[in-house]
Order: structure tokens, then C-alpha cells, then sequence
């Protein structure tokens, strides 16, 4: 049996100093150090052997970040771990101290194909992994050939028609694909980091400012659309992540996604990711080709239909963690009195049931102490660090 465990961790804009990656947002040198400092303390903490993060502008920020980590570990010890000379070396109280560093580790990082100018950045995504790599990762942003999503005209019997379509060729963020070999098997693990809430408002022909930001003539209408357009491009991602997930379980390997959905487990974003629930029985159901009002499926039918739906379903750590647990009380985000879980890690069958299941979720952890709302005093400081908890699936995988 291998146990291992896998972490969320956005990093909110990691970007070395002095560099400018939104409109006038940049970090002085002693912010730099006060948030390296901080992710380096928070990376320690998880100790995580599988790390995905979010918002990297800059893969050499990042390493400095898990190279300051390392130095933290060595240190600690140094401090705690008894010397070969001891004759107590091999209590298992000592083994227990000791603390992974991540030399020797794999970094996998996935810039972002809209990034820009300064002022104009735009981040990837990255993944860190003490079990190393089988193959060259791969990145998911460019969509060849473009998606295009056709909507049919609403009418009686659901007439045909053209209802206006949907092109999507390029994800607002990459999402980052590896596989990772896990004690004798090797899981496909994705990380994504899907389009915010934040309203879509796209530049005047002429290249001036959209009406919409202009908020001493706030225009209601306006941002409602905007938010109707990062909601159809969020749930798009989701579809094409899906696409890409359904693949990897058709070929039968076990899958794990992870990142910042930036929506809830049951928003239409996150159900297209995970899949359809299964009902528990198809047999009163009216088939889909009935001539008559009695025809339904079989009860054979029945069985393989629930079998296909459950092949390709993924399950959410955190709600496999609640089902255990007396009282919820994971969050991820802070906002305006609203705390909720937009980070999650999603597990494969093979994690939870079924014959071809290889292992299982042991526990669930998540770092969010130092989130505080957004109109907290403390917030500023607390946001330069990350505005995100961190989430952390301790499993195991079996041997055969």
C-alpha cells in the first residue's frame, strides 16, 4: 500500500518584484518577500506529495518559493531529527517529525497563452510532484478546431432552427495534464483554473472602455450580461476539461482533477466536470424511443445504464470527506459575509468503488485560517498572502 497525498493551492498572482502584472498592481520588494515568505511557510505546512497551484505568472517565482521551502525543512530538521549517533535514532516518535522537502522534485508549468504585455499578464498553472512525471506533460488552452456550440430554436416539440451559436478557441487559462506514478499504478491528474465570476466586457469598436466599468453610471443590465458571459465561458472550460477527462477514463486509468473552479460543487460548471448522478433505477423511466405510454426500459437496461453513467463520474474529496463527518465546515473563499468552496479535487471511481478500484480517501484537510472577509481590517495583508485556502486529499493506493 502507497499513501500520498494532493493539494490545491491558488497563490493569488505569484509574480516576482517589481513586476507589473495587472494595470498599475505590482509587488514591492517587501511585499515580494512578505508573500514568498508566507507561501513558503504554507507549503511547508501542507507538505503535500501532489501540488497544484493557480495564478503563476512566473515559473521562476514559484521555484524560488519551493526552494525556500526546502531550506525551511532542512532546517527544521536539523532542529528535531536525531543524529545516526543517537541510540534513540530509530524511535518512530523522531520519524515522525521529520519534515519532506521537495529537492529532487518535478515542476510542471503551463503558461498562459493570453498573457501579455506588463500591466496586461495573465497567469498558468503549475503542478509539483515528489513521485516525478511518466512522459512530458501536456497543456489543454488552444481549442483545434474552434468549439462551436449550436443552440436550437425553443418551440413546440422542440423545433429545429437556428438559435444562434457559441464559439469558444481558447481557454481563459490552461489546464495542465500529467501523469503520476503512484506506488505500481499511474494516474492522469489534471489542473485547472476555470474563468471567474468576474463580467466579460469587451472593449468599444473603437478601442475605448465599455460603459460597463463605469461605475458613476452604474448600468445593472450591462454587468448582468457581462456576468452571463463569464458564466457560458466557465461552463464551456468545464466542457472542454470534461472532453478530456472522459477520455482518459475511457482508456481505463484512474483520474483526479483538481484547481479553482470558481464556482460551488453543484453549480452547472462543476456537475459538467464531475458528470451526471445517477438515478438509482431506470426501469420506471419512459424510454427515449417509446411508441406507447407504458414502454419503459428494462430492467437490464436499467442496470446498464447506471453502470455507464457511474464509469465515467468523478467524486468530489470534500463531499466524500462531509459524508463522515458531523459538521461541514469547509471553505475555501471569503467574500462579503459569503464563505464557500470554489477549490476542489475531484477522484475517479477507481478511489471510491466499484472492480477496478485501486485505492482510497483516507482524509481531507483544509488550510483556510488566514482567510478573512473582504471589508475585514486584516484582509489586505491576508489577501497579499492568498485569498484561497488550500485543500489537501490524503489517499492510498493498493497493491495488487
Amino acid at each position: 500500500m502507497t499513501r500520498f497525498t494532493a493539494a490545491s493551492f491558488n497563490v493569488k498572482n505569484l509574480i516576482g518584484a517589481e513586476q507589473e502584472y495587472y494595470k498599475f498592481e505590482k509587488y514591492t520588494v517587501e511585499e515580494h518577500a512578505w508573500k514568498k515568505d508566507w507561501l513558503a511557510d504554507q507549503l511547508l505546512s501542507l507538505d503535500a506529495d501532489i501540488v497544484g497551484f493557480q495564478e503563476i505568472f512566473d515559473k521562476r517565482a514559484l521555484q524560488d518559493v519551493v526552494d525556500e521551502s526546502n531550506d525551511r525543512a532542512d532546517e527544521l530538521n536539523a532542529a528535531a531529527i536525531p543524529g545516526r549517533s543517537k541510540s534513540y535514532r530509530k524511535k518512530a516518535i523522531f520519524r515522525k517529525l521529520k519534515t519532506e522537502a521537495y529537492r529532487g522534485a518535478s515542476l510542471a508549468f503551463a503558461p498562459n497563452a493570453n498573457d501579455g504585455e506588463p500591466g496586461q499578464r495573465r497567469p498558468g498553472v503549475a503542478i509539483l510532484s515528489r513521485l516525478g512525471f511518466v512522459g512530458e506533460p501536456e497543456i489543454i488552452q488552444e481549442i483545434t478546431p474552434v468549439l462551436e456550440i449550436p443552440f436550437g430554436m425553443m418551440g413546440g416539440g422542440g423545433a429545429a432552427g437556428d438559435g444562434g451559436l457559441f464559439r469558444l478557441n481558447r481557454l481563459s487559462r490552461p489546464i495542465l495534464k500529467v501523469k503520476i506514478p503512484v506506488g505500481n499504478k499511474v494516474i492522469t491528474v489534471f489542473n485547472c483554473h476555470l474563468k471567474s465570476k468576474l463580467g466579460e466586457y469587451p472593449k468599444q469598436a473603437d478601442g475605448s472602455l465599455p460603459p460597463e466599468v463605469d461605475l458613476t453610471r452604474y448600468d445593472p443590465v450591462g454587468r448582468a450580461m457581462g456576468s452571463l458571459k463569464a458564466a457560458v465561458r466557465r461552463m464551456a472550460e468545464a466542457w472542454v476539461l470534461r472532453e478530456a477527462i472522459v477520455a482518459e477514463l475511457t482508456r481505463g486509468n484512474p483520474v483526479m482533477v483538481m484547481g479553482d473552479f470558481n464556482d460551488g460543487e453543484h453549480a452547472v460548471s462543476s456537475e459538467i466536470i464531475a458528470g451526471e448522478r445517477p438515478f438509482k433505477n431506470y426501469a420506471w423511466m419512459r424510454r427515449h424511443d417509446a411508441e406507447g405510454p407504458n414502454d419503459r426500459y428494462t430492467k437490464e437496461e436499467a442496470v446498464e445504464i447506471k453502470d455507464a453513467v457511474e464509469a465515467v463520474m468523478l467524486h468530489s474529496c470534500e463531499r466524500l470527506f462531509v459524508q463522515r463527518s458531523t459538521r461541514d465546515l469547509i471553505y475555501t473563499a471569503a467574500f462579503g459575509g459569503t464563505f464557500e468552496s470554489i477549490d476542489q479535487i475531484y477522484l475517479s471511481r477507481h478511489f471510491v468503488e466499484g472492480e477496478d478500484q485501486i485505492g482510497e480517501m483516507e482524509y481531507f484537510s483544509v488550510l483556510n485560517d488566514h482567510l478573512t472577509d473582504g471589508s475585514h481590517a486584516e484582509a489586505p495583508y491576508n489577501k497579499l498572502a492568498s485569498d484561497h485556502g488550500q485543500i489537501m486529499a490524503h489517499l492510498q493506493v493498493w497493491d495488487d
